[in-house]
Formats: structure tokens, C-alpha cells, sequence
């Protein structure tokens, strides 16, 4: 089985029954391993092929630990040894709201104000002494599942009238659980009832069991429960992809274009335009995400860029598309030239098509994209398709995510006057580049923890780290973090790079040094080591240590910094490679071609 996606969409194309058989299948010894804890207070069991599954699609043997029946408190606190450890990824919190508040739960209508906040106020001390016992062991993603407002609430139909009723009680206490973990860092909190909507109550819940052992949800309630805490993982585990490449006939519009012409292809505010117009919305929510967008589609060019340009129904517009390859080549040749434009990897592209024969090319010629086959005979489930994916989630969303389509326009402006330059010095100055190098603070932490967890080509280690991760060693005495942003006469370009350094007595290590694919091939990338580097040297540090981990896509970071003056010293531990520089004879001349570097490490 191809280890190359892991959308939630094939979670639920497959039977229990035939998970555990790819389960089985399945060659793990050479995959990495994730570690998730499982800590509840009802019987889940059930879960864990359905984790061990999706982690298998994204490339990962997962090791599911669950804790005793019962015991958040006591696990968490350190009952059972070795429960958590370095190499936890993942803590799942299942605190089941029968088991942990039964009034609140069960006998509402029957309690007393007094006996309701009794059981409220032990609710929060429940929920912060196993965040606090949790955070004590491990720094690990938590998941803590919300508490599920009843079906059928206690006050019947007046329930919802007031504040005060068993729902908004439950609310009250799902506000708190995400305040409390918003505090603990790294740690969200999982929206188990749009997870009931999505199934129905009567599919997600099973009485039977949970009478009998204390099992309340069903396998279809799990199998959405795994999705739903993956949507978290991925992105974490830096495997959220960056660009949806989409065809055009029978997917961003109904019809053939080339048949029924602009006038006759199915696109507006009524049925079957509606459900076409409808899935451009969910398109454009991406975007506005951060999610670059592409074409691929056998047309041509510039019947294409007429619908984009004159349909009074499409709200797609030609700004809103970072790349495009209309023609009539082959689609997986098609993708391989939008990901070099994009200078983004394969495997960063999901590209949506109607037709099954395109769908099974491009999975057997370029198996590192992920593929969304849509039904043409249910274009009214495309925007649900869409939005269930799960592929595009991020843990943050920064002023650059909302901005980016706007920078890959204005970076074609840029690739358009280096086609014109004749001189390469000449054409860097007439950018009127400036720099920034900060230390990591405020809405910079959000990015540069974003950053470690998406940038995979110019990356020395590709070491991912949480924003709790970032907090921690931008405030660290042992250690330091700093963004580099980077602005020139088409605009802001936003923070690009990130740097971690690690002290460690009168050793410095460049533990990650990241740029984004957007700001290299113009020198931005020398000026934040050599600075970084200068600034080292006037902190006292004689040398520096610089890491270089190989991986399968940052081969172009693999001469960096012998390039600069760096001496291999040899390797440790698995393909980590390290390398050396005396700073003692470092000279560094700022580029002129630069209209500014201002840096804080002055």
C-alpha cells in the first residue's frame, strides 16, 4: 500500500475489517515511529487502527499506548512509568462527560444549582491537574477531546432558551477546557460534536456497548474521531500539503468548455451551476488559508482565461492562481512543471479531477501528489469533499499565510524582470531588497514555528517545532531564535527565514536555519547565515557548529555551508552530519546590491 497521502477520505471508504487486513499487509521496521498516548475515562480501544492506519498513509509506524480505564488523573500525574517519554508525539484526552460529571450529564433537570456547580468546579480541577501533570512529562501535542452537548438536553426545548441550561453549562465548561489549554501550549481542543453532526448521533454513539463495557461510540464515531485528531498531527508532523491543483471541465464549472462554450457551462446561483459555485467558495477559503491554487487542464489557454476573466459567476479570478498549466500534454507532466514553478515538492500538491483516467495517471506516474477524484454525477458533494480532506489544516495562521497568494503574484513580477536582466548584480539592486533579522517575539513566534513545520527544501534539519517549542527557546538563556524578513519594490514578502541557535557553555549550534523558497536565488539566504555568524562572533563564540540532516528533499542545502567556510567534522547519531567554522578570521561584506540590512543582533 502507497505510504503517500492520508486523507480522512480513505479512512471511510474502508471497513474495519479491511484496515486491520492493510494493517497487517503492511511493511512498518523501516518507517519512523510515532508515539500517541491515549489517556480516557471510557473504553476506546477500537481507536487504534484507525490512528495506526492514517499514520501508515503519512508515512509513520504509530505506537498507540492507552492508558488505564479511568485513570486521566493518575496517568497523568505519573501512575504508570514510562507512559510518556521524549518520543511521545501525541496525547489523546478522552474525558467521556457521563463518566467525569454524571449530573451534569445524566440527572440535570434532577440537581440542584449547588450539586451542578459542585460538579463544575471538579470538572476544573480535573481538567488542570491533568494538563499540569501531562505538561510536567511531556511537551507533546495534546488533544483533549470537548465535552458533547446531549442530543436530547434535560430541559427539553426551553434547555436552549437560557444560559443556564444543561447545554450552555456543558459550553461553559468546553470555554474553560480551551482556555486551559491554550495556556499548556501545543495543546487544542478536539470539536467531538461537529465530529456527531458530521456522523449523525445515531451512528457516532452506541448504546449497546456502552452499557455493557463502557464503550460509547461506535466504530464510524471513532473512524471520525482518528480524522479528526489527524487533521491536528499532520500539520504538526509537518506533513499539511501547500498547493490544490484543480482541472477545470466538470470541476470548476459543469460541462465542457470547449463544447458548450462560456455562455453554456453550468455556473451560478442556481441548480447545477449552484453546487459548482458553491465548491469555488470553499476554493477560495483556502486560499484566503494560505493554500496556493493551480490549474491543470486539458483546454485551451485562453478559452480558460475567458471564463476567469468574464463569467459573471465565477469567483475564481486569474490573481487568485499562483501557476497554470492549460494545454493539451499529459496532466502528470503538467503537475511536475507547476511544482518547479512553484519550487515546492511533489508531494506539497493535492490536485482535484473528475475523471477517474487522469485521477489513476497522475497516482501512477507522480505518486507523491495526492489525488481527490470528485463524483461528476455529485458535483453538490464537491465543497464537502473538499473541506473533509484534511490536507490543508495548519496548527496557525499568520498575516503572511493570508497574504501569500498576493506574494506568488508579485513573485512572477520579479521571475519577469530576471528574464529581462542582463546583469545579475544589477537586477538584485534594481529590487531594492531590505532585510530584517529579529529576534523571534510576538506574532513572529506563530511563524517561525510554522515555518519548521512546512519548509522542507531549504532546510538544514527539518526539526518541526511547536509554537510552544519556539516560546521556550526564543526565552531560553541557553538558546536563541531569529526571523528574517524581507520586503523589495513589489512589497512585503514577509518573514522568510528562521534560525535556532543552542548554546551550550562556550559552544554555539545551528540547530535549524530555514529559508522559504520564495526569497532564495536573489543572496537573502548568505546574508542571514553570515549576519547570524557575525553575530555569534561578537558574543565571544570562537566556532560554531552547524547541522545538516539529509533528507529526501533538501539536497539543494547539502553544499550550503561548505560554501561558507564550514569544515565537516563528522556525523552522530543516524545521517546527522556536522560541520565547523572558526569565526576567529570571519570577515563578512554586506552585499551593496542591498538597499538596507537592519538587524537587531547589532
Amino acid at each position: 500500500m502507497s505510504t503517500a497521502g492520508a486523507t480522512y477520505l480513505e479512512v471511510e471508504k474502508l471497513t474495519y475489517a479491511q484496515i486491520q487486513q492493510a494493517l497487517g499487509q503492511a511493511e512498518l521496521a523501516d518507517l519512523p515511529t510515532m508515539r500517541i498516548v491515549v489517556l480516557r475515562n471510557v473504553m476506546v480501544e477500537s481507536i487504534e487502527p484507525y490512528l495506526r492506519f492514517l499514520a501508515l498513509r503519512m508515512g509513520y509506524r504509530a505506537e498507540v499506548v492507552l492508558g488505564g480505564y479511568d485513570s486521566v488523573v493518575q496517568d497523568s500525574l505519573g501512575a504508570v512509568a514510562n507512559l510518556f517519554n521524549t518520543k511521545t508525539d501525541c496525547v489523546l484526552v478522552f474525558a467521556y462527560l457521563q463518566t467525569l460529571a454524571p449530573r451534569i450529564a445524566r440527572a440535570y433537570a434532577a440537581s440542584s444549582e449547588k450539586e451542578i456547580a459542585g460538579e463544575v468546579e471538579a470538572v476544573h480541577k480535573y481538567v488542570a491537574a491533568s494538563l499540569q501533570g501531562i505538561r510536567r512529562q511531556t511537551d507533546a501535542l495534546v488533544l483533549w477531546h470537548a465535552l458533547e452537548v446531549p442530543v436530547y438536553p434535560a430541559l427539553g426545548v426551553l434547555d436552549g432558551q437560557s444560559s443556564v441550561g444543561q447545554a450552555g453549562v456543558i459550553a461553559a465548561l468546553n470555554e474553560y477546557l480551551r482556555a486551559q489549554l491554550k495556556s499548556a501550549k501545543n495543546a487544542y481542543l478536539v470539536d467531538t460534536n461537529a465530529c456527531v453532526a458530521r456522523v449523525g448521533a445515531k451512528a457516532f454513539y452506541d448504546p449497546r456497548y456502552w452499557h455493557i463495557g463502557k464503550a460509547p461510540y461506535s466504530r464510524e464515531g471513532l473512524k471520525e474521531l482518528a480524522g479528526e485528531a489527524f487533521k491536528f498531527i499532520r500539520p504538526r508532523m509537518g506533513k499539511s500539503k501547500k498547493c490544490l491543483v484543480l482541472d477545470c471541465d466538470n470541476t470548476l464549472w459543469g460541462g465542457v468548455l470547449g463544447e458548450e462554450g462560456v455562455r453554456g457551462i453550468q455556473l451560478g446561483a442556481t441548480y447545477p451551476g449552484s453546487a459548482y459555485r458553491e465548491f469555488q467558495q470553499e476554493i477560495l477559503n483556502l486560499h484566503h488559508r494560505g493554500i496556493l491554487l493551480a490549474l491543470c487542464s486539458k483546454n485551451n489557454e485562453q478559452d480558460v482565461w475567458e471564463v476567469f476573466d468574464s463569467h459573471p459567476e465565477m469567483l475564481l479570478k486569474r490573481e487568485h492562481i499562483a501557476a497554470a498549466q492549460i494545454n493539451w500534454l499529459d496532466k502528470a507532466a503538467n503537475l511536475r512543471q507547476i511544482a518547479r514553478e512553484l519550487n515546492i515538492g511533489l508531494d506539497s500538491l493535492v490536485f482535484v479531477d473528475d475523471s477517474a483516467f487522469e485521477a489513476n495517471l497522475v497516482r501512477s506516474l507522480v505518486p507523491e501528489v495526492e489525488v481527490i477524484l470528485l463524483p461528476t454525477e455529485r458535483a453538490v458533494d464537491y465543497r464537502a469533499i473538499l473541506a473533509s480532506c484534511g490536507l490543508f489544516e495548519g496548527l496557525t495562521l499568520s498575516k503572511e499565510d493570508r497574504k501569500r497568494g498576493a506574494m506568488y503574484a508579485a513573485d512572477k513580477k520579479r521571475h519577469a524582470l530576471a528574464t529581462e536582466a542582463t546583469d545579475l548584480e544589477a537586477y538584485y539592486r534594481s529590487l531594492e531588497m531590505r532585510v530584517e533579522l529579529r529576534f523571534a517575539e510576538g506574532i513572529a513566534v506563530p511563524r517561525a514555528a510554522q515555518q519548521t513545520q512546512k519548509t522542507n527544501q531549504f532546510n538544514l534539519t527539518t526539526r518541526r517545532y511547536s509554537e510552544a517549542d519556539i516560546e521556550k527557546l526564543a526565552r531560553g538563556e541557553n538558546s536563541d531564535v531569529i526571523c528574517l524578513r524581507l520586503a523589495d519594490t513589489f512589497g512585503d514578502v514577509g518573514i522568510v527565514g528562521t534560525c535556532i541557535l543552542k548554546y551550550q557553555g562556550r559552544s554555539a549550534v545551528i540547530d535549524t536555519l530555514l529559508m522559504s523558497c520564495r526569497a532564495l536565488g536573489r543572496g537573502v539566504e548568505d546574508v542571514f547565515l553570515m549576519e547570524v555568524l557575525d553575530f555569534l562572533k561578537r558574543k565571544g563564540f570562537g566556532s560554531v557548529v552547524g547541522e545538516y540532516i539529509p533528507t529526501a528533499k533538501n539536497q539543494q542545502v547539502e553544499s550550503f555551508l561548505p560554501k561558507h567556510g564550514f569544515k565537516r567534522t563528522g556525523c552522530e547519531g543516524g545521517s546527522l552530519m556536522k560541520f565547523s567554522v572558526d569565526l576567529g578570521g570571519l570577515t563578512w561584506q554586506r552585499p551593496a546590491y542591498f538597499k538596507q540590512i537592519d538587524s537587531q543582533l547589532r
